[in-house]
Formats: structure tokens, C-alpha cells, sequence
């Protein structure tokens, strides 16, 4: 598809949907606006767990079941509901809730969707293409390349039947100390967070013809507190917002992007009710519909997240929300109690039919939009291996994965590392889980690349929090070795993993960190450590990346989206945005 914006439908078309929203009952209107989960990996006949899990949750044994005691319009796959074990399972699954809706009703098929953000966040796993994660495509800054990672995954998505992904993230990540957003953030800038949510909006929607979501609305950049579990508060004035955290949703409304997640923050200053962002008229209606203009779909996040349930109960938690301008409601943690307070809302005047009516517009446009009206199934077992996890696209993904690895320090200077001169090495460090379950471990990834590369590498993992124990058998393992290379995950001052190091750093054996996650670890690393990488990810792509910049197969192109704090003064930056060193320099380069 061209990059020329699409041509609006034909008002005749949208009268189409109208008459199918006229057609429809008040409960059927009232299942459509909401996006369930259900455990499983087939929608007929799951494992015995996962059944007595949806009679637990849902009161029904599996998605055909779901499907027809809510008539919901769309379901969420997640890796903990088992619904993401194989590329022809998803496949599989996708056509079975499919047929199921439709035999219902084969006027309306469901949309499918997903959180596969990719990096921190994949609910879909290998030997489907896992690509690098925002921050990653922020250190990169390459548009072409946060487009070509949008394609290949959205590409991907279609396949198995899945037309609407909750990514990109629009969010400014400026708090090095937020515990939900960080490496899910293209980075601090808002321009550059704006052009590359462009580009992935491109890449999904108009190469892929998926679905792409900014979130989380209206920017959840700059707090410490996870919405998951608690409501957090963000006290940016209006001023503040409209420079900081508004530029890539007006990036996205302008590039007209399918749908907008709204986030469970407060933001006094846009409306000093106080209430969620989700369920908040002035913000979700003021400022996203009228102040941005924008009238695609509005989708909540999760309602089983804490941050919205806070204030309200679940019954009143989706009458809110759509009150507030919403028109999907994703994930509600009790869909029947969810599903019946939206339907006396209507029934008690409180909600107008008319009003769910505006949002089933919406939510059909979209499903139109995305082909589900002429052909909404996945694609057969022999064209989902033509398109899923394909060399080309794995290929694509190392090649996107070289230019992110992010060098900053490098004191002697040590790297690139040679097999003649730093042959022995030990891979020691964190090994946090998987994000898709098909991953990993960090540690032995590295070690395998560094083997393939002519090195000879040990590995031990040590973990996120070492034992005295497991520091002095690293130490032991460390003698004698040219060089260790330890992966953080985390660091914080005086924590184990700094302990860790330090014991390193005292062998006298030269110490490389390689932060996996954040890259504000580098503020919190001992003296002596003679050089320090950041990767953004720990999935085997951005590993295998940073083990080729050790070895100098590929220079360290990354340059630092966001700016690392001093750790003895949070306020003084150690290292600024667009910082980053090449093996040609030892100085700091700017940003390209």
C-alpha cells in the first residue's frame, strides 16, 4: 500500500454499518464493545486446567462458549492464558473463534489482537521473528528500520490471524525510575518518539495492513508508580504535556493510526477531578476527540489493572469509560459482572443506546477497514510458514538488531575484543525470563554467539539477585580468564548484582558490563570497569547483537534516547541524549 493517506469510506458504506448496528439487540450492541480474554490453546477443546480456569474467571469452558454467552467483539491472546504456543496453533485458534463468532452471527466477525510490542513485551515467541524493542529502534534513530520492524511483525500478525496490535508505545519515557514504561519507550525525546511512531504506524497499518495503538493516552512517561498495581500520578502542567508527552499522539492522529490506548493515570492538570485517564471525559473526549481531532477507536487498557480500580468498582469501571469517550473495553477482570453494568447503565438511562452506538461505528470501520468483512480468517499451515519466522524476516531482524548496541565506556580501549588476544571468556550475570517463554537465557545466548564468533566462553549464571555463594564461585571462575563479561539487569546502588562486579572488577581480570534492560545501569557500576554496552532487550536478537560489537563484527551504532542520571546526583546527567562511542573514537558522538 502507498504512503498516500486512505481514502475516507464512502458514506454509503458507513450506512451499511449503521443498518447493521440497527439490526442489532441491545445486549448484542452491548458485547461487542468489549475485547475478552480466554484461557486455552484451541477454542473447542483446551486442557483441563485451562478449562476449569475460564468456568472459574468466566463461567464457560472454553472460547466457543465465550463467544456465544457474550458476543464480544474481539479477544485478547496472552502467553499466560496459552492461547501463543505455535505459529499453526495460533493459526488454528484464530480460525476456530472465528467460525464460532460467526456462526453466531456471520454478519460480524471478531477482531483479534495482541500485545506483541516486541523486546519487553512479546506474547508471541519463537520461530515466529522477534525483533528489538522501542528503545532499541531509539538508540538506532533509523525510521527505515522501526518500519521494517512494524512490517515484518504486523505481517506476521495477519497470518495468524490477528489484525490489531497494542503497539506502538507514543509514551516520552523521561523517569529513569518508571517501573512499566522504560526499554517499551522509543526514548526522552518527543520529536524523535513522534518519528518513529510514525514509521511504525506506516509498517503496521499500511504495509502490513494490521492495526497499530499508540499508548498509553496521555503519556505515561514519568512516573514511579506501575499502573498494574497501584494509580499513579503524573504532575506535568498543561504546558508541560502539550511539549512532552503530546507531540508523537499528534504524530499518530496525523498519520492516522487505528486506534489509541487510553492509560490508568491521573493527570491533575488535565482534569482536576482526578479521576483515571480512562474514565475521564475531559481528557479522553476534550483533549484526544476534540482539542487532537482524532475519531478512530479508543480502546481502554486492561480493566483488571489496579490503576483503574482504584476509585470505582468493576461494575461501574466500563459505564465510565465509555461516558469518558471510550469505545472498546479491553480485559475486564469479571466480564459478566463488567457486560451486565454497562447493560443497566443503558436500560437505567444513565448510558443512551445511541451513545454505544457511535463507539460500534467506530469499532465496524475498523473491521472493515481491515478486511474482516470479506475475509477475516488466518491463513493455512503451509502460507503461515511461508510468512512467519521466514530467513528473510530473521535476517531483517539481526541486521535492525546491529545498528541499536549502544557503547559507553570503553577505557584502554579494550573493545573490540580479539580471539587472539581475549580468547578465555566468562559470561556471568543476570538471566531474567523470557518475554515470549522462547528465549534465552541472556547469558548462555551470549556465550554461544561469542563461541560461533572463534572465542572460547563459560558461562554461569549468577542471577538478578547473587548469593555470596554464587559471587565467590563467579570470582573463582574469573581467574585466569582474558576477559569477563557480566550482563545487568536492573543495577541499583549497593545491590547484589554491584557487589557482583566489584568482586570481578577486584581479580584484576578486565570486566565488561552489558546492561540487558535499562541503560541507566552504567550510572551504578564500580570503579574499574573497563567498558559498558547497553542492549535495551534480552531476547536472543538483541543479545546476539551485542556479542557481535564485542567482537567487533559490528560497530556499536547506538546512540542513548534517553539521558542517564548521575547516580550521587539524580539532577546532573551523566550521559546525554545522543550520546554514544564508536571503536573509531573514544569521544562521545552525536546523534545522526
Amino acid at each position: 500500500m502507498s504512503d498516500a493517506e486512505a481514502a475516507p469510506a464512502p458514506a454509503s458504506d458507513d450506512g451499511r454499518l449503521r443498518e447493521l448496528i440497527g439490526r442489532m439487540t441491545l445486549e448484542e450492541k452491548v458485547g461487542q464493545l468489549f475485547v475478552l480474554h480466554v484461557y486455552g490453546h484451541s477454542a473447542d477443546a483446551p486442557d483441563a486446567a485451562d478449562a476449569d480456569a475460564n468456568l472459574k474467571e468466566l463461567g464457560v469452558r472454553n472460547a466457543v462458549e465465550l463467544v456465544a454467552k457474550y458476543r464480544p467483539g474481539g479477544i485478547i491472546y496472552f502467553g499466560w492464558a496459552h492461547n501463543t504456543r505455535t505459529p499453526h496453533q495460533i493459526a488454528a485458534l484464530s480460525n476456530g473463534i472465528q467460525a464460532a463468532a460467526l456462526a453466531h452471527d456471520p454478519r460480524i466477525p471478531l477482531l483479534l489482537s495482541v500485545d506483541q510490542e516486541h523486546g519487553a513485551v512479546a506474547r508471541i515467541g519463537a520461530p515466529a521473528t522477534l525483533l528489538p524493542g522501542a528503545m532499541a529502534l531509539g538508540a538506532s534513530g533509523s525510521r527505515s528500520d522501526a518500519r521494517e520492524a512494524a512490517r515484518i511483525a504486523g505481517t506476521e500478525l495477519r497470518a495468524l490471524g490477528v489484525r490489531q496490535n497494542y503497539a506502538p508505545l507514543a509514551d516520552v519515557n523521561v523517569n529513569p525510575a518508571n517501573p512499566v514504561i522504560g526499554v517499551r519507550s522509543f526514548g526522552a525525546a518527543p520529536d524523535a518518539v513522534a518519528a518513529l511512531l510514525t514509521a511504525q504506524v506506516k509498517g503496521y497499518e499500511r504495509d502490513a495492513e494490521v492495526a497499530a495503538t499508540a499508548k498509553h493516552f496521555p503519556g505515561h512517561g514519568d512516573t514511579r508508580t506501575d499502573s498494574h498495581t497501584a494509580l499513579p500520578y503524573i504532575h506535568h502542567t498543561r504546558e508541560q504535556w502539550q511539549e512532552l508527552d503530546a507531540p508523537p499522539f499528534r504524530a499518530a492522529v496525523a498519520a492516522g493510526i487505528d486506534s489509541v490506548m487510553t492509560a490508568h493515570i491521573v493527570v491533575p492538570a488535565l482534569d482536576p477531578a482526578e479521576d483515571p485517564a480512562t474514565l475521564s471525559r475531559p481528557i479522553v473526549t476534550g483533549i484526544l476527540r476534540e482539542e487532537l481531532g482524532y475519531d478512530g477507536v479508543v480502546v481502554t487498557d486492561s480493566l483488571g489493572m489496579q490503576g483503574v480500580r482504584t476509585k470505582y468498582g468493576d461494575d461501574r469501571v466500563p459505564v465510565l469509560a465509555l461516558k469518558a469517550g471510550v469505545d472498546q473495553l479491553l480485559n475486564p477482570p469479571k466480564p459478566e459482572i463488567a457486560w451486565t453494568g454497562v447493560l443497566r447503565a443503558v436500560q437505567d438511562g444513565e448510558l443512551t443506546e445511541e451513545r454505544l452506538d457511535a463507539s460500534l461505528l467506530r469499532i465496524l470501520r475498523l473491521k472493515r477497514k481491515r478486511g474482516l468483512f470479506d475475509d477475516p480468517y488466518a491463513y493455512g499451515q503451509r502460507r503461515v510458514d511461508r510468512v512467519v519466522g521466514t530467513r528473510a524476516h530473521l535476517a531483517a531482524a539481526d541486521r535492525i538488531a546491529e545498528r541499536t548496541t549502544t557503547l559507553l565506556r570503553n577505557e584502554g580501549p579494550l573493545l573490540p575484543l580479539s580471539p587472539t588476544t581475549h580468547g578465555d571468556v566468562l559470561v556471568v550475570g543476570a538471566d531474567p525470563s523470557s518475554p515470549s517463554g522462547t528465549t534465552g537465557p541472556p547469558t548462555a545466548v551470549l556465550g554461544a554467539e561469542l563461541t560461533r564468533l572463534g572465542f572460547t566462553a563459560t558461562v554461569l549464571s549468577t542471577g538478578t539477585a547473587p548469593k555470596e555463594a554464587k559471587v565467590t564461585e563467579a570470582v573463582a571462575a574469573a581467574r585466569g580468564r582474558n576477559v569477563v563479561v557480566v550482563t545487568t539487569y536492573n543495577l541499583a546502588g549497593g545491590d547484589a548484582q554491584g557487589a557482583l562486579v566489584s568482586a570481578l572488577v577486584a581479580t584484576g581480570v578486565p570486566v565488561v558490563t552489558l546492561a540487558v534492560r535499562n541503560p541507566y545501569d552504567v550510572a551504578f557500576l564500580p570503579e574499574g570497569v573497563a567498558a559498558s554496552l547497553a542492549s535495551y532487550g534480552w531476547t536472543d536478537v538483541e543479545v546476539r547483537a551485542a556479542a557481535r560489537v564485542l567482537a567487533g563484527r559490528a560497530g556499536p551504532r547506538g546512540r542513548l534516547p534517553v539521558a542517564v542520571p548521575r547516580a550521587d546526583d539524580p539532577e546532573r546527567v551523566l550521559y546525554p541524549v545522543g550520546y554514544g562511542l564508536s571503536y573509531e573514537t573514544s569521544q562521545g558522538l552525536a546523534a545522526e
